[in-house]
């Protein structure tokens, strides 16, 4: 690759490689004060779907370790989004350390929150509100659980913010750096951005799973209990990893819905979202 980068999230190291210079001075940019890996967990390359297609209609193919043959090709404008896209997909296929999790997550007082739902229930606009409010940012993307200890992992890659939660999240976090407008993205408007200080400061510590959320956007406020069983199956369904890993996966997700108590939520915005979230703390 012409032009590379290196950089560690959490306990997982990349280098990623691409054959354009722009994508490689945004991660840069705004990965600015996260650490390199001593030895990378995973390779990224960026690359040209055809040798022309460095110059001639840009588009970039997301390679690396692992790789989906059907992922589509992405312009070269949006090489942030295929830069995380990237990351993303080789720790959800090649990560075996961890028991991972779809999910956001948030600290407090050592005690971590773990929210999981479908594409567009608002995970990772809540947790930047949540984390506004003084939580302590974990990820937005994975939770990484542990499958010796049943500690969480932090991740905290650059949250993606998607149409709505754009503008929220700026609201809550003016003061916070952002990427560039990627508009028109197969998921809408994405606009990436940077997690806090305490984030990336503390993003070595782990935290002890306290409270599991099914958060549901868009409906009346409601708070259900859900039981250990159902909390299994759909964090099965949340987990790229959980087949693969067997054994030490099935103790692990056995071990979180035994000793975390789970609740569905649905919210109609942010405020009440945060209300809601703060009222069950306060019940643990």
């Amino acid at each position: 690759m012409r032009h590379a980068f290196s950089v560690r999230i959490g306990p997982i190291g990349f280098r990623i490689g691409s054959d354009w210079r722009a994508p490689i001075d945004q991660l840069r940019e705004l990965y600015r004060y996260y650490p390199s890996p001593n030895l990378p967990d995973f390779t990224v390359r960026l690359e040209a779907t055809r040798p022309w297609r460095r110059w001639v209609r840009p588009s970039i193919r997301l390679a690396g370790d692992n790789m989906l043959p059907e992922a589509a090709p992405l312009p070269l404008a949006q090489g942030l989004l295929a830069a995380e896209m990237a990351m993303n997909l080789q720790l959800a296929l090649g990560g075996r350390r961890y028991l991972l999790l779809h999910a956001s997550c948030v600290e407090r007082d050592g005690r971590a929150v773990l929210m999981t739902g479908e594409s567009g229930a608002g995970k990772s606009t809540l947790a930047t509100l949540l984390a506004a409010r003084g939580w302590r940012f974990m990820g937005d993307e994975f939770a990484l659980v542990d499958p010796d200890t049943g500690l969480v992992h932090a991740f905290p890659r650059l949250i993606s913010l998607k149409n709505a939660g754009i503008a929220a999240a700026m609201a809550a976090r003016p003061d916070a750096r952002f990427g560039p407008l990627l508009a028109g993205t197969p998921k809408g408007d994405i606009r990436h951005m940077v997690p806090d200080g305490l984030a990336v400061g503390a993003m070595d510590e782990p935290a002890r799973p306290a409270l599991l959320l099914y958060p549901r956007f868009g409906f009346a406020a409601a708070t259900t209990p859900v039981r250990a069983s159902e909390s299994f199956v759909r964090l099965t369904q949340a987990s790229t990893n959980y087949v693969a890993m067997g054994e030490a996966g099935f103790g692990a997700l056995c071990q979180l819905v035994r000793s975390t108590p789970a609740h569905a939520i649905d919210y109609p915005d942010g405020a009440a979202a945060v209300a809601q979230v703060e009222a069950l703390w306060r019940t643990l």
